[in-house]
Order: structure tokens, then sequence, then C-alpha cells
């Protein structure tokens, strides 16, 4: 998977980039990260990529010239997405990250900055996505979520491919049961009995009730 970020803050994903899973499914060539900076398209002196808004208001706007020369200078995959990290664009969600690594090996990924990008700039984005109902000062913390929750649905990403089965929102969107690991009792608290018997059938309704109780406890299932 390829993934192509139009950001002017290449630098803020070098700690993100640089460390565990994904410095690993670089180095193993599972994906590859490439960074194009708006302000290298930007034809005054100053490289100047926003500007104050139309109609007045607070703040500046990312302007529409740099975004989309930056985009026309992108080698395209034929199965390529184009995507603007937007807090008015559709939650990101499981299902989401699915399609995305089920049908494209390139996103685009185009982060807005400021009061957000020249309305124009759309006609050039195949979808908006928001990673919750926030504002942000950027879409670079958005597209370091898609680029996470992507990879480690690759094969290959994880330690063990089946690690990403069973996890939250991943069955049929139902939150992860509880999990944990040695020692068996803490301060008093132990692991149930259940985890520690080997019957595997026992475990996995364990887990399943556990899992149904904890989702209708703080979230309500799409019908």
């Amino acid at each position: 998977m390829r993934f192509d970020v139009v950001t002017i803050f290449p630098e803020m994903f070098d700690s993100v980039l640089g460390t565990s899973i994904l410095k690993r499914a670089q180095k193993a060539k599972k994906i590859s990260v490439r960074f194009h900076n708006p302000r290298d398209k930007a034809r005054d002196k100053h490289h100047t990529v926003d500007d104050t808004p139309y109609g007045g208001g607070p703040g500046m706007v990312m302007k529409v010239e740099p975004i989309v020369r930056t985009l026309a200078a992108i080698s395209r995959r034929r199965k390529s997405r184009v995507i603007l990290l937007s807090a008015k664009g559709q939650r990101l969600n499981q299902k989401t990250v699915r399609d995305l690594r089920n049908h494209y090996n390139q996103l685009i990924l185009v982060c807005g900055h400021y009061e957000g990008v020249d309305e124009r700039v759309l006609d050039y984005i195949d979808e908006e996505i928001s990673i919750g109902d926030y504002v942000l000062t950027g879409g670079e913390l958005g597209a370091m979520v898609v680029i996470d929750a992507v990879s480690r649905l690759l094969p290959g990403v994880l330690g063990k491919d089946e690690s990403s089965h069973d996890e939250s929102h991943s069955t049929e969107g139902y939150l992860e049961y509880p999990q944990y690991t040695r020692p068996a009792t803490f301060r008093g608290k132990k692991v149930p009995e259940v985890l520690l018997s080997g019957n595997h059938k026992l475990i996995e309704d364990w887990r399943k009730k556990h899992s149904h109780r904890r989702t209708l406890n703080t979230r309500t299932l799409s019908s």
C-alpha cells in the first residue's frame, strides 16, 4: 500500500512513522509513505499557500492552486483514492478502513490547515473523512490515523494477522471483550476463572457475552 500525504508540515509524521509497527511495515516494504508539500508548488517568491477568505472572517484559508498542482504532480496507481481530512467529512469507522484496504493500493491524503481549504479543492477530491466530531488544527493527525488503521490490516504488518480479527469494531460492530495477562491475581483482583480453564468453547462464549455487554454499556449499535 502506498500513502501519499499532501501536507505543509511533513515533519509532524516523523515520530509516528519512525517507531513500532509502522516503522517495521515500511522496512518490510508492506507500506510506503511519501510527502508532498504544497509550498513547493506555490509560484510566488514567498511560497504562499494560504490567504484571507472572501467575504471576511477570522483566520486563513488554504489556496486552491498549490494543492491542485501538488495533486497533479503525484504519480497515480490504477486503484488510487484522494481523501481530504476534514472536520465536515464522513466519520471514519472500521468498515471504511476495511474498504480502503480492500479496494485501493494508493491513498492520497490531503491535510487541510488553518480555517480549511478553498472549496474548489473538492473538485479534485474523491472523499472527505473526519476522525471524529471535533476540530483539530490541521489534517495531519487525521492522516496519521488513516495510515495506522489501514496499514495494520495489511497482510504481514501485524505479528499475527489474526490479531486484528477480534478487535473492537471488527466483529459485527461490537467492542472487544476484556483482556487479561499475568499475573493471575493483582491486588486481590483475579482473572476470571473461565479464561484459565483451557475450555475454548466456554472462553469463546464468555468473550462474546462480555463483548456484547461492553458495547451495550458504552455504545449504541447501528441497526
